[in-house]
């Protein structure tokens, strides 16, 4: 499993943390970006980040900025991201289970590390329930196709 991760100066922190987590569970991380605190434009890694799910180059994507927000209004405009803004574990797993989401975004201002930790474990384990919910995902997809 492969994972693509970006976040700006915001969501750094909150980053790092998480990708260090995630190593430690031998997940293999590409990370995006950003590289310190100073001041970035948060599209710029939604869009590397939704990109890599996308084209398949990462099998789930992790978005961060101040809020979550932002980044995931980014990641939801390319074709084929169903980005998710989860501030609890149990969004995280109905993202997962109901809507299939394949991006996490998260705030690093408003998400807590020990959380974070714990919400991106369950998107990352939980898998997608199927059935009716197909059908809802399908629909979702055929807006990009206008």
């Amino acid at each position: 499993m492969s994972v693509a991760i970006g976040s700006d100066h915001a969501g750094f922190n909150l980053k790092e943390f998480v990708r260090k987590h995630l190593e430690s569970k031998n997940i293999d991380i590409i990370d995006f970006g950003t590289a310190d605190e100073q001041s970035t434009d948060y599209p710029d890694y939604a869009v590397k980040v939704g990109r890599a799910v996308a084209e398949k180059e990462a099998a789930w994507g992790i978005v961060i900025c101040g809020t979550g927000i932002g980044v995931s209004i980014v990641a939801n405009k390319l074709k084929g991201i169903r980005a998710a803004l989860c501030c609890s574990e149990y969004m995280a797993e109905m993202a997962r289970k109901h809507n299939d989401a394949n991006v996490l975004a998260m705030g690093g201002r408003t998400t807590s590390p020990d959380i974070a930790k714990r919400i991106a474990d369950i998107f990352l384990s939980t898998d997608f329930e199927g059935g009716k919910h197909s059908v809802r995902v399908g629909k979702i997809h055929s807006l990009t196709k206008r």
